[in-house]
């Protein structure tokens, strides 16, 4: 299976020097890197090329990366059932970068790509529907990113009084909090609640 994929990315590689950056086989799996700005035709290429035929379109998704001046990888992953191969495509853009939608390829992708601008913020262009999929319309910020706050900006609750769900900034309570620092681990020199329930039944 290596060899075999070793000249499928050797293949690709050759045939489409314009969008391929470099090719890995690993663990058994085919990874290429590509130039974001020619993912459509490489895509494409992939899809009808006689020697691929990566037909079915799994998946695409993004990894965040905060510490990198191209802060995300679009990954898409392709299946050739024709071939019995798979290939995993990834691309490394900026947090302001466009990456160009492959709906028209696979119109798969529409959703995939909705969910990536949904959780990254990741745009598309050339999408023909891009707004949020997973999160509420006026939902701030993106929920894969790093650096989102695991509380989030914004909680809401329904007012009784004014009949309607209200958005708030969230607001963390300390009196709700308990720090009591005990620990839980093997050793501790700290009595947790119920321990003596376990002295009881040993006696």
């Amino acid at each position: 299976m290596t060899q075999a994929l070793q000249e499928l990315g050797a293949l690709i590689a050759s045939k489409r020097p314009d969008c391929v950056l470099s090719y890995d086989v690993s663990f058994d799996e085919l990874t290429i890197e590509v130039a974001p700005s020619n993912i459509v035709g490489l895509v494409d290429f992939l899809k009808s090329n006689r020697n691929c035929r990566f037909s079915t379109l799994v998946d695409i998704t993004a990894v965040d990366y905060p510490g990198r001046e191209k802060r995300f990888d679009v990954v898409y992953h392709l299946l050739s059932m024709y071939q019995n191969h798979r290939v995993r495509l990834r691309a490394s853009v900026r947090a302001d970068d466009m990456v160009a939608s492959i709906v028209e390829v696979h119109p798969s992708a529409n959703w995939f790509e909705r969910e990536i601008f949904d959780m990254f913020g990741i745009l598309f262009s050339g999408h023909p529907d891009l707004r949020r999929l997973l999160t509420d319309y006026g939902f701030r910020g993106h929920p894969l990113r790093k650096d989102f706050p695991t509380s989030g900006y914004t909680e809401l609750r329904y007012d009784e009084a004014e009949k309607r769900v209200v958005y708030e900034p969230v607001s963390l309570v300390q009196e709700y909090r308990q720090f009591d620092f005990m620990s839980p681990w093997e050793g501790a020199k700290y009595v947790l609640p119920g321990d003596e329930k376990t002295d009881g039944a040993k006696g």
